[in-house]
């Protein structure tokens, strides 16, 4: 006599069916709960290092939750081929690319002083015309503070503002130091280097590693470097003492003409470190230009080109990949919880404007 719990030889088992998929619904919703922290609360989550974003910076709706203050740029990039031994991404077959950027400095604060940081930004979109993007974001500096997303959480815990004096406590900045040697190359190169004067002048920095992918599979892995054509000139005195500089230097720059920049590939010996963003790899490894960025408009944020775009940095064309350097998954879910963070406060208050301190069109 058949158990009518089990069907025949043949048939269907309704009941096994869904318990299989209520478990897979389980296992997929228990999956999102953990990433979202919900059966953690203690383990670290995106939206907690976004939530120390804003306990340090305060709250400004509608913008960028790190590198707020940053002007609109667009342009091009004119390929020469040199790249394309290395990857086979058609941005990297000779011809022109159109390129959406933005220049900013970091910090949360929309309305900080240029001085308040001597580091500057340049994030890139390259979209070639099959739709492949690239997008890039890179800094003034060629490493990194800190290894993994822990210690960047920590960091920002850190560098909280003492309510009392509105500044972070500079006992809680020493221990985190003493505690995170790794952070040791990034204070010296600081220390050792000027800020720029211009966004038109500094180099801008990959940090991390990727694998560029050539035509028959192999990977190489990589950093790169936008170079500029215009002379490295330091911070002057005047400007030291000014707000707002970096967006109006920018705009006479471009009244004089485009601005160009050179895409350095480097590309790592066997043993350098792909993973850890505060080591630079030695010198004499082979660079290679790849070809010319070339930058000739600009616009305010507030409804430039760039204003709407996610500069996450593992948005990649075929040809290139991301490497093991875990700072890039963070990097990418910390831009998409900030993206969607601002984009729903201006969904909510239509009327949102971004003031522009002193006249600053950033």
């Amino acid at each position: 006599m058949t158990d009518p719990s089990f069907p025949a030889p043949g048939r269907i088992c309704v009941p096994c069916r869904l318990a299989a998929i209520g478990a897979v619904v389980l296992t997929v919703a228990g999956g999102f709960a953990y990433v979202a922290g919900w059966l953690t609360p203690q383990r670290l989550t995106t939206h907690r290092i976004i939530n120390a974003f804003e306990a340090d910076n305060g709250s400004h709706p509608g913008f960028r939750r790190n590198h707020a203050k940053g002007v609109c740029v667009s342009g091009d990039f004119d390929s020469n081929g040199n790249a394309s031994a290395l990857s086979s991404a058609g941005v990297f077959a000779p011809g022109l690319t159109p390129v959406i950027g933005r220049f900013a400095i970091p910090g949360g604060n929309p309305s900080a002083p240029d001085t308040s940081v001597p580091i500057r930004s340049l994030a890139l979109m390259f979209t070639q015309p099959d739709g492949e993007q690239w997008r890039s974001g890179m800094n003034s500096v060629p490493v990194f503070p800190v290894h993994t997303p822990e210690q960047f959480y920590q960091q920002l815990v850190a560098a909280k503002p003492d309510p009392v004096t509105g500044k972070p406590n500079p006992a809680a900045l020493k221990a985190f130091a003493a505690a995170n040697p790794e952070t040791k190359p990034f204070q010296a190169w600081v220390k050792g280097h000027s800020p720029s004067s211009s966004f038109a002048n500094g180099s801008y920095y990959s940090v991390n590693a990727f694998r560029f992918v050539d035509a028959n599979g192999q990977a190489h892995a990589v950093r790169w470097a936008m170079v500029p054509e215009t002379p490295f000139a330091p911070i002057t005195d005047a400007q030291k003492s000014t707000q707002n500089f970096l967006d109006a230097d920018l705009a006479q720059h471009l009244q004089d003409g485009p601005l160009r920049w050179h895409l350095i590939v480097t590309v790592a010996a066997p043993g350098d470190p792909t993973d850890d963003a505060t080591q630079t790899w030695p010198d004499g490894r082979q660079q290679i230009d790849a070809g010319t960025l070339v930058i000739e408009h600009e616009t305010s944020q507030d409804d430039g080109p760039c204003r709407d775009v996610n500069f996450d940095p593992t948005v990649l064309p075929a040809g290139i990949k991301t490497s093991d350097d875990p700072l890039l998954a963070a990097r990418s879910a910390a831009y998409s919880v900030s993206y969607n963070r601002r984009t729903r406060e201006e969904a909510l208050n239509p009327n949102l404007h971004h003031p522009q301190p002193n006249g600053d069109r950033s």
